[in-house]
């Protein structure tokens, strides 16, 4: 797989993030996909579970974003070390780090991702 094709994966994961958009998040993944998001949390396998994931960060927030800061990819692999920025539902703005380690499969799609980065600390943040 070309790199290209990785980026462009890439490009449409975190768009979908920043839009809040959960039909174009959950396109980025395979249909049998696995998301282990956090890493260490339980996982989630397939669209249906990878929307309530999305979903239930969305409703937290008016606005966030993963911005990527360094990319690494490898064929149909990459590691991507993003920070997120966002502003909950109740006004406070958030700041947070990860990275994300993703596979893809033979049609581009995110056949599994983990995510390493402390959900804990940010809602600290959202709460106040």
């Amino acid at each position: 797989m070309a790199a290209d094709t990785t980026q462009q994966a890439l490009d449409a994961y975190f768009a979908a993030i920043k839009a809040l958009d959960a039909d174009a998040f959950v396109a980025c993944f395979a249909v049998d996909a696995v998301q282990e998001d956090p890493v260490g949390a339980p996982a989630n396998h397939g669209h249906e579970a990878i929307r309530t994931f999305f979903d239930g960060i969305a409703a937290g927030f008016d606005q966030i974003e993963l911005a990527p800061d360094a990319t690494f990819i490898s064929g149909p692999s990459a590691a991507v070390k993003w920070t997120g920025r966002g502003t909950g539902k109740n006004g406070r703005g958030v700041t947070f780090e990860g990275i994300d380690v993703v596979d893809l499969d033979d049609a581009g799609k995110i056949r599994h991702l983990r995510a390493f980065w402390d959900p804990r600390a940010m809602m600290r943040q959202l709460r106040g």
